[in-house]
């Protein structure tokens, strides 16, 4: 398969090396002059020849498939101009049963007050969105995908590693997220065994990422409509029930660490766009407003952030639970602890509204789709990243391949290691701390600005940085997610020191981010001035 696709492969040319004659006429023939398009690679491209790549993409088109993975956009083919889409992709992805249930963490998980988790809700949620929209302006600027334009942070192989651990984060939200889709079917209907859930949920996915950029932006442009209804359902009904209690706000240690470990939790779901950012915006033409990017991207993400996860936060304080035993002392916290999120949306639900009730909850369950869109569009281009060989595989082959994994993951998942699987997830949701650390210290100390990158490098490897700054500062991150993180399985000597030394405060986050950015920029300037790249 490593070489069905040599005639257009742009990736991996060394500055020495040049184009196959017939692609240089072609893609001169088609590119627009726009700065330095090399690299860039028409649509039209993918299906010359009598190769095996090229038959397959000819069988593809057919039905409307987008062709393209990793390849640079170019100009003449960046036809997005709907500037909202970069507001409604996250919009759609966040107006989910997952963001409420992060709301809903905050009291039985955390045991905070109102007050104290909805600051945490507003404040972690700015911070934690703010590097999705910075790099989701990066799209239409470089036409690149969000993990090759890391190539400039990373280099050729460190880049390798952060793809490793994208493909992880892609596949394992996929499962946590389908499992809990498939326990809202299953909580509507108990005839629905979990697998059947999970197969619909993961085989609609599917279906709208199998045709790429445009079909995934025009279903999250429309699916976060009815679950918006329903939400407002939810907090009309919870509303009328007189069920909210406004938890008194706690105090001392054992506040501050409950504080940081909830924050900790909020941060991670929001943030946790970053390695996908400028993978939707790529077909946006480089004229494309930077502030109006990057203004409608922040009003896609904080938006259904907010209101989901608060709503779930308040629906949570009408649970009761013993304060000697932790049983569980009403009917709000019984459902919660049988069933979950489903069973409190349905504590919610169905006594007041019956069957319409459970048919909100299983539009609830499909709103799954729109979460896990992102991530399994572009687990591919994350793949096609690993090597030559990765990348001659087509796109929508390796969104077939993550589908089946995490489905694979996810069946067994659902009865025997759900939270084993979570813990895990969280537990290697660190690595974005790091990743935004590198790559921001690259951008603004080292490149300056978006002046200081030669798009062109993004495939020559010995043109881009060597990476190796990047790596180590990695592993100093990953040192300091260690000694701040308070999880189930494991709690850091910093973090124990914060609140109650049973539980800590999680700050795992801050000090992966701090030790990554701190160590990056002493790596790099050494390694700037040793190999000049």
């Amino acid at each position: 398969m490593g070489v069905i696709k040599d005639e257009y492969d742009v990736e991996g040319l060394s500055p020495t090396e040049s184009y196959p004659d017939t692609a240089v006429k072609y893609i001169s023939s088609k590119v627009p002059v726009y700065g330095d398009e090399k690299g860039a690679v028409p649509g039209e491209s993918f299906t010359i020849g009598d190769s095996l790549y090229a038959r397959i993409q000819r069988f593809a088109n057919r039905f409307g498939v987008e062709p393209r993975g990793i390849e640079r956009v170019p100009e003449d083919e960046r036809t997005d101009r709907t500037l909202a889409k970069a507001g409604t992709m996250w919009l759609a992805a966040n107006m989910v049963v997952s963001s409420f249930a992060i709301g809903v963490l905050a009291v039985p998980v955390f045991h905070l007050g109102f007050v104290d988790a909805l600051l945490t809700i507003l404040f972690i949620n700015l911070l934690g969105i703010t590097p999705v929209c910075f790099f989701s302006t990066f799209g239409p600027v470089f036409g690149l995908r969000q993990m090759v334009l890391s190539r400039f942070y990373y280099g050729w192989y460190g880049v390798k590693v952060i793809a490793v651990f994208n493909i992880l984060a892609c596949v394992g939200w996929s499962s946590v997220n389908v499992i809990v889709g498939a326990q809202l079917l299953h909580a509507v209907n108990t005839d629905i065994p979990g697998f059947a859930g999970i197969i619909i949920i993961a085989a609609a996915t599917f279906l709208v990422t199998l045709f790429g950029y445009k079909i995934v932006h025009y279903y999250e442009f429309y699916s976060w409509i009815p679950c918006f209804i329903i939400f407002l359902i939810v907090l009309g009904e919870f509303a009328h029930s007189g069920a909210f209690v406004n938890i008194p706000m706690g105090v001392g240690g054992s506040e501050a660490g409950a504080v940081l470990s909830f924050a900790s939790s909020v941060f991670g779901f929001a943030t946790g766009w970053t390695s996908y950012a400028a993978d939707y915006t790529v077909y946006q033409p480089h004229t494309v407003s930077r502030v109006k990017t990057f203004a409608w991207t922040w009003g896609g993400l904080i938006f259904p952030l907010l209101f989901t996860e608060t709503l779930g936060l308040a629906v949570a304080t009408a649970m009761t639970f013993d304060p000697e035993t932790g049983a569980p002392t009403n009917s709000y916290a019984e459902r919660y602890e049988i069933s979950h999120i489903g069973g409190l949306l349905a504590e919610v639900l169905f006594p007041p509204l019956g069957r319409f009730g459970q048919f909100c909850l299983v539009v609830l369950a499909l709103s799954i789709i729109a979460n896990n869109c992102p991530n399994i569009y572009s687990v591919s281009l994350s793949l096609q990243v690993l090597g030559r060989w990765t990348q001659a595989v087509p796109r929508f082959i390796w969104t077939f391949v993550g589908t089946l994994i995490y489905v694979a993951i996810s069946i067994p998942g659902y009865s025997h290691f759900e939270s084993v699987l979570e813990n895990f997830m969280l537990v290697i949701g660190y690595w974005l701390a790091i990743y935004e650390g590198i790559a921001l210290a690259e951008h603004f100390i080292f490149k300056r600005g978006i002046k200081g990158y030669n798009v062109a490098d993004y495939t020559s490897k010995d043109l881009l940085p060597p990476g190796i700054a990047a790596i180590l500062a990695f592993c100093f991150g990953v040192l300091g997610a260690v000694m701040g993180m308070a999880q189930v399985w494991f709690i850091g000597p910093i973090g124990k020191h914060i609140g109650n030394p049973l539980y800590g405060g999680d700050v795992g986050f801050p000090l992966a981010f701090g030790f990554a950015f701190v160590s990056y920029v002493g790596l790099r300037t050494v390694e700037k001035r040793k190999f000049g790249r």
